[in-house]
C-alpha cells in the first residue's frame, strides 16, 4: 500500500512552491529559546488558536502557537502588509493582537512576520490564497475566488466574518450501524469530470442506487499543488479550493445525509509536507529538516515509509493540534467519520527508515505507546459524537490491531492480494487466494466491526485490469476474455459482501474498471483517470454492476449477514461461506475459483427444502444437506432458505 509515496514524492517535486530540489521551505524559522515572558501579557480568556472575530465582525484576534520566536506581527490587507506587532503571552509560547475597525462584509488576507524575516500563513487559517496554483482553479468550480494579494509572497491566509453561511437542511441524519457499512472510496478529481462537488452532489444517485450506505473522499483539507491524490498536506483546516467552496461540499454532505449515506473523510495528520507552516516556523535549513525545536515535527522521520516530515504525537502541541483539526470538520462539516492515513506511522520507535523486510517488520511489531495513543485520540472524538467512525490505515500485527478494535476503532482490511489471485485463479503453496481475511475471527478480532475489508484501494491495481493482462485459462475457459474476467468479478463480490462486517469498494471496480492504476497513458499511478461512465453501456459491465448492488442490499437488509453463527472454507478452489440467522434465514454462498469444473462437490446446506438462488432467480429442492453438486469454473451462488430482500 505504501507504494503510493514514490510517486507522491514525485509529483510533490514537481508541483510544489518549495525550493531547488528541497522537499523543505525556502526561509529558515529557527530563532533563540524562550522560556517565559515575566512582563507577558496573556491573551483574552476564550481566544481559540486561529482568527477568533468579536465585536460582530469589527474587530479580531490573532492567536499563534509559535514558542521561542522573538518576535511575531500580523500583516494583511488592514495594515496594508506593514505589520502590527503581535504581545507576547507570560509563558512565551504565544503571540496575539487585536485589529480593530475591521469591514465586516470584507475577506481579508494575512501572514504572520516571523522574527522579521520568515512570513506564513496560519496553520489554523481555513482557506488559502496560493499564487502558484490558483490560476488553475476554474470560475466554474470556485467562482469569486479572491485574488492574490499584489506584491506578496508565499502562501496567504484569509478570513471573512461575512461570508455566506450555509443551512443545514438534513438535521435528522442515522449513521448506518458500522456492521452494515459499505463504503464507496471515491477520488473527486477523477470521479466526475469537473473535478467539483456541485457535480459530485448531482451524481449521487449512481452511488445511491448501488446501494453504498457511506462515500470516503479521498483528502480534500489543502494540498499542495492541484492535481493531486491529496496526500501531500499542508494546511489541515483549509478546504482545497480545487473541488469547489465551502459551501459546496457542505451541500454534498448534506444531499449524501437526505439519501442515507454517511460522509467519511480520508485524512493525512502523521505527516506534512514543506509548505505547511508547522514545518517552515521551525526549519533546521543547514541541514534540510526541522529544526530541534519544532514543536510539532520529528527531525527524522522514524519508520521506511514516510516521505513528508512526520509529526511527534508524543508532543502535546501535537496532540493538541490534532484534535484541534478532528473537532474542526466535524463539527463544521457535520462529517460522519475519518479514515486516518498511515496511521500505523503514529509513532515515536524508530524502525528505520530504508524500506526492506527488517525495518517494515519492526514498524508493524507491537506498539504499546502507539495504542494508548489512538485510544486517547479515538475517546477524544467519540466524546465530541459517540457514533462517530474511526477508521484506521494500520498494517500493524494483529494483536494491536485487535485491541484497538475492541476499543471501538474500525482497521483497513486490505485482501487486494488475495482477491487478485482468486479472480485470476491462480494459487500457490503459501495459499496466495485465500480469502479467510473476509473473517473478523480469522484476525483474531472478537466484533465484526473492527475490519473493513477490501479488494480494492486508491492504492491497488485494478481487479479487471490484472484479469485481463494475467488470468489464468484451460481449454475454452479463459479469464483473459473481457466478459469471463468480468463473471470473476461478479464471483469475488458474492464472497466479499457476504461476510459479517464492513466493507469498501473503490470507484468503478462495480463496473471492472480496468485502465491501469500505473498507465503511462493517464500520467501514471497519480495521473487523472478518466471515468468511463460509457463502461455502463456494456451489458456484461452492467451486468456486473447489478451483483454489486444486489449483494450490498442484501448485505444491509437482511440481518443474516451479520450473523456470528458461521462456517467458511475460503482456502481451495471451490470455496463456501455458510451464515446461520437468528431470525430463520439461513444464507449459503459457494463458488469455483478455479479454471477447471469442480465435480462431485459437497454443498452442506444446514436444512433440506426449497433453497433460493438469490442472483438468478432460480430455486432447487435440497433432499439431503450433504448437497452434490458440480461447480462450472467461475460458478457461484448465493442461496437462501427464504428469499433475500433488496429493500
Amino acid at each position: 500500500m505504501m507504494k503510493r509515496y514514490f510517486y507522491l514524492l514525485m509529483s510533490v517535486i514537481l508541483i510544489a512552491s518549495l525550493s531547488s530540489c528541497s522537499k523543505g521551505p525556502k526561509n529558515n524559522g529557527g530563532s533563540g529559546n524562550v522560556t517565559g515572558n515575566p512582563n507577558g501579557v496573556d491573551p483574552p480568556t476564550g481566544s481559540t488558536d486561529g482568527v477568533i472575530f468579536i465585536n460582530n465582525g469589527k474587530s479580531v484576534i490573532f492567536n499563534l502557537y509559535a514558542p521561542s520566536k522573538k518576535s511575531v506581527a500580523v500583516i494583511g490587507e488592514f495594515n496594508n502588509w506593514q505589520g502590527t506587532a503581535m504581545k507576547n503571552s507570560v509563558d512565551g509560547t504565544r503571540w496575539w493582537v487585536e485589529i480593530d475597525n475591521l469591514d465586516p462584509t470584507k475577506e481579508y488576507s494575512y501572514q504572520y512576520l516571523i522574527d522579521g524575516t520568515l512570513k506564513v500563513a496560519d496553520p489554523y487559517t481555513h482557506e488559502v490564497l496560493d499564487p502558484a496554483n490558483d490560476s488553475g482553479i476554474p470560475a466554474s468550480v470556485y467562482p469569486n475566488l479572491k485574488a492574490y494579494p499584489t506584491g506578496q509572497s508565499g502562501n496567504v491566509s484569509t478570513f471573512w466574518y461575512g461570508a455566506p453561511a450555509y443551512t443545514w437542511k438534513t438535521t435528522n441524519f442515522q449513521r448506518p450501524d458500522p456492521k452494515n457499512l459499505v463504503v464507496y472510496e471515491l477520488l473527486v478529481r477523477d470521479f466526475i469530470g469537473t473535478h467539483s462537488y456541485k457535480t459530485l452532489t448531482d451524481t449521487l444517485s449512481y452511488i445511491a442506487n448501488l446501494g453504498c450506505n457511506a462515500i470516503e473522499l479521498m483528502p480534500v483539507n489543502e494540498f499542495e499543488g492541484n492535481d493531486s491524490w491529496g496526500y501531500n498536506s499542508n494546511f489541515m483546516m483549509a478546504l482545497d479550493k480545487y473541488y469547489g467552496t465551502a459551501n459546496d461540499y457542505k451541500a454534498f454532505i448534506d444531499a449524501c445525509h437526505a439519501k442515507g449515506i454517511a460522509v467519511i473523510q480520508d485524512i493525512v495528520l502523521e505527516d506534512q509536507f514543506g509548505s505547511s507552516p508547522l514545518v517552515q516556523m521551525y526549519w533546521d535549513a543547514a541541514n534540510n529538516r526541522p529544526a530541534a525545536n519544532n514543536p510539532w515535527l520529528d527531525q527524522a522521520n522514524m519508520h521506511p515509509d514516510a516521505v513528508g516530515f512526520q509529526m511527534n504525537h508524543q508532543s502535546k502541541a501535537t496532540q493538541k493540534f490534532t484534535e484541534d483539526v478532528m473537532k474542526y470538520w466535524m463539527q463544521e462539516y457535520h462529517i460522519d467519520g475519518y479514515r486516518f492515513d498511515e496511521a500505523k506511522g503514529y509513532t515515536q520507535v524508530n524502525s528505520g527508515t530504508v524500506s526492506n523486510a527488517t525495518t517494515e517488520a519492526a514498524w508493524a511489531a507491537y506498539d504499546a505507546s502507539r495504542i494508548a495513543l489512538w485510544k486517547t485520540y479515538n475517546s477524544y472524538m467519540k466524546g465530541i459524537d459517540p457514533s462517530f467512525y474511526v477508521i484506521l490505515e494500520y498494517f500493524a500485527v494483529n494483536q494491536e490491531e485487535a485491541e484497538l478494535a475492541s476499543a471501538g476503532m474500525m482497521m483497513w482490511g486490505n485482501l487486494s492480494g488475495n482477491g487478485e489471485q482468486a479472480e485470476l485463479g491462480f494459487n500457490d503453496s503459501g495459499g496466495s487466494w485465500d480469502l479467510s481475511g473476509l473473517f473478523y475471527n480469522s484476525w483474531g478480532f472478537t466484533t465484526s466491526t473492527g475490519n473493513v475489508c477490501y479488494f480494492e484501494s486508491h492504492d491497488e491495481e485494478r481487479l479487471q485490469y490484472k484479469n485481463e493482462q494475467y488470468g489464468n485459462s484451460s481449454g475454452t475457459y479463459n479469464i483473459k476474455d473481457l466478459a469471463t474476467g468480468l463473471k470473476r468479478g461478479e464471483m469475488a463480490a458474492a464472497f466479499m459482501f457476504s461476510s459479517p462486517g464492513p466493507k469498501m469498494l473503490w470507484q468503478f471496480g462495480e463496473r471492472g474498471y480496468d485502465i491501469s492504476i500505473n498507465d503511462p497513458a493517464t500520467g501514471g499511478r497519480l495521473g487523472d483517470k478518466l471515468p468511463l461512465w460509457e463502461y455502463m453501456s456494456d451489458p456484461n459491465r452492467h451486468h456486473l454492476y447489478q451483483v454489486y448492488s444486489d449483494m450490498i442490499r442484501y448485505k444491509t437488509h437482511n440481518t443474516v449477514f451479520n450473523s456470528n453463527t458461521f462456517t467458511y472454507n475460503l482456502s481451495g478452489s471451490y470455496k463456501f461461506i455458510q451464515l446461520l440467522g437468528s431470525d430463520g434465514t439461513d444464507v449459503e454462498i459457494a463458488g469455483n475459483f478455479g479454471v477447471t469444473p469442480a465435480s462431485n462437490i459437497i454443498i452442506t446446506f444446514p436444512s433440506t427444502g426449497t433453497w433460493y438462488d438469490n442472483l438468478n432467480g432460480t430455486t432447487i429442492n435440497v433432499t439431503n444437506t450433504a448437497y452434490q453438486t458440480t461447480l462450472q469454473p467461475g460458478e457461484y451462488h448465493v442461496y437462501s432458505n427464504n428469499q433475500l430482500k433488496l429493500q
